[in-house]
């Protein structure tokens, strides 16, 4: 159990779980929640530790990168999940709960662009050891009343909004005391797992009427997600796979209904950011209460299970290649792909990306991707007549005094969570286009804090893993 011996302000020793404890635990006890709200995500779970286990038993070369960078025994694990919340109040606390977890705000994410009316970040740990030990992620939507047009339906939303509170007191006891002592012990820390997770959980019955509801998802199918209910359910949970062409392949065999295409860059020898695909939303009963205190049975669909397969993180040279690529696909094909033109557009995928360089050692040498570096035992050789440093670092690497592993992409590419979302939903909204679109500095207010910024922490992690070399080269 990972622990942490801290003084309070009476000098008194206690000690406090981990943060890594801490995010473990809720995202065990999470997933666990998700398997009983929505069992084809514990389905889910054993088809991709059945491939995942696969891939490692016949490909020496992916488990001995895995154990190399530390991610081996994080991989089944590993889960990322997704909430939508309604109002800044909520995003300013969310932040404060996701830090006594050890999880901040990376990256500012518009995805008003590919149609839907929100903008994110996704929390996670920050610092790479504690990513493999712990490495839950939690993106994280905030919806944007400045894009819906109709001025009545976006007061009724304000009003409704305002009235809910989806956090317990004893979730907000539990914070407060956190930020007070600087962690939680281990009895509080269960109690705020627990407390925190009634945050998450599905509610069946809705806070508004039927028809209220009818006009949310008239404006958009997600404003009525994040609107119409008690709290901010989790809507999926992503357990990372090995091989997500396997994974897609296999779903039907299993009684899970995959979407039609998988979201991102094609199939490589090499994967690169993130590849993901899902299966289709559940549609769930819901009761809608009348003022007059009449029920009402209907619909909704909202909740999935999600994949993903991880690559190399990618330099920003790298990202704008990426995003040319796709766009270049996807203008060809007039947008979006559907089940209509999924075959016309992985073709058409796979072709235009022949011009990105499918070797290690090319996204390397024309800087598209970030890398860990490791000494090898040939240091012992180097000549100790002079100190090493970053200048060196190319003709260490050369002389085969370092080697390099891709650095894995942790975070999000928004135009693949649009295309989950539309797929699985069945629905049209994703093709909206709204006029105003990136609000950062607003969501940056409206969280307490500015994000971390995506490409320097990438440039800072593969930092700090040169200088450990040079440290042990010069030592």
């Amino acid at each position: 159990m990972l622990s942490n011996n801290v003084t309070d302000n009476n000098n008194t020793s206690k000690v406090f779980e981990s943060t890594e404890y801490i995010r473990n635990r809720f995202s065990v006890v999470m997933s666990n929640m998700y398997k009983k709200e929505v069992p084809l995500y514990d389905e889910l779970l054993e088809l991709v530790n059945d491939i995942n286990n696969d891939v490692l038993s016949k490909n020496n070369n992916i488990k001995e990168r895995l154990e190399k960078t530390g991610e081996i025994t994080r991989l089944n694990m590993e889960r990322h999940g997704a909430i939508r919340l309604g109002k800044p109040y909520e995003l300013f606390t969310m932040r404060r709960l996701f830090k006594v977890m050890g999880m901040f705000p990376v990256g500012y994410y518009d995805l008003a662009t590919a149609g839907v009316p929100v903008h994110s970040t996704a929390f996670r740990a920050i610092e790479n050891a504690t990513l493999n030990q712990a490495p839950f992620r939690v993106f994280t939507s905030l919806l944007r009343l400045d894009l819906i047009d109709d001025e009545q339906l976006r007061d009724k939303i304000d009003t409704i909004l305002e009235n809910r509170q989806i956090f317990s007191e004893k979730t907000l006891e539990l914070i407060d005391k956190s930020e007070k002592n600087g962690g939680l012990n281990k009895e509080d820390a269960e109690l705020f797992v627990q407390e925190a997770l009634k945050t998450f959980q599905w509610h069946d019955t809705a806070t508004v009427d039927y028809e209220t509801y009818e006009e949310l998802l008239n404006q958009h199918r997600l404003i009525a997600d994040v609107v119409a209910f008690k709290g901010p359910h989790i809507n999926h949970l992503t357990p990372r796979t090995l091989d997500i062409d396997q994974v897609q392949a296999s779903m039907e065999a299993r009684n899970i209904p995959p979407k039609d295409n998988i979201e991102g860059p094609p199939a490589r020898k090499c994967p690169i950011l993130l590849r993901q695909t899902s299966f289709q939303a559940l549609t769930e009963n819901v009761t809608f209460k009348n003022d007059s205190g009449s029920k009402k049975t209907g619909k909704h669909k909202a909740r999935f299970g999600e994949i993903e397969q991880r690559g190399a993180a990618l330099t920003q040279k790298g990202q704008d290649l990426y995003h040319e690529l796709l766009n270049k696909t996807r203008k060809a094909i007039g947008g979006s792909p559907t089940a209509e033109n999924a075959e016309e557009y992985n073709q058409l995928l796979a072709e235009n990306f022949k011009v990105f360089p499918d070797s290690y050692n090319e996204l390397y040498n024309q800087e598209l991707a970030y890398f860990h570096y490791f000494t090898t035992p040939k240091i012992e050789r180097l000549a100790k007549d002079k100190i090493y440093n970053f200048t060196d670092v190319s003709k260490l690497l050369e002389d085969g005094y370092l080697s390099i592993e891709p650095m894995i992409y942790e975070d999000f590419l928004p135009v693949s969570a649009a295309g989950i979302f539309a797929s699985n939903l069945g629905t049209d909204d994703a093709k909206r286009e709204y006029k105003e679109t990136s609000n950062h500095t607003l969501f940056e207010k409206d969280l307490g804090q500015p994000v971390y910024d995506l490409i320097k922490w990438y440039e800072n992690i593969q930092a700090e893993t040169i200088i450990k070399c040079l440290a042990e080269i010069n030592a």
